[in-house]
């Protein structure tokens, strides 16, 4: 038997897995949309899609595409100069190499979290 593949379903479990997760991020990083979808077991657009309809209530600003770029970047920058992320030299978003999370921390960071919805 294989291996299942991402959760492609926008069911309820999956979107409070990437708000658990997103909400981990600690202040001052940032983890790209495909990192969460990859802590979580769905793709970089199903966390875009999940943080456009409900991350309102998280730290949406510290999820950026994979080269740091932010596509609401002039919302997030209020954000990023309280936390000390600053933007790179093109204006687009941070540089991952000083500003993103490190993945295996904020797996443990989310665990707590996301072991509450597993089901036993």
């Amino acid at each position: 038997m294989s291996a299942p593949g991402p959760r492609t379903r926008m069911d309820d479990v999956t979107v409070e897995r990437v708000l658990r997760v997103v909400e981990a991020i600690p202040p001052g990083r940032v983890a790209a949309y495909g990192e969460v979808g990859q802590i979580v077991g769905v793709g970089p657009r199903l966390v875009g899609r999940i943080l456009r309809t409900w991350g309102a209530g998280v730290p949406w600003w510290r999820v950026t595409n994979s080269y740091g770029d932010h596509p609401l970047l002039a919302r997030a920058l209020p954000h990023w100069e309280r936390e000390g992320i600053v933007v790179k030299p093109n204006g687009r978003g941070c540089r991952m190499s000083g500003f993103g999370a490190d993945l295996d921390q904020l797996r443990e960071r989310a665990r707590p979290g996301l072991s509450e919805l597993d089901p036993s």
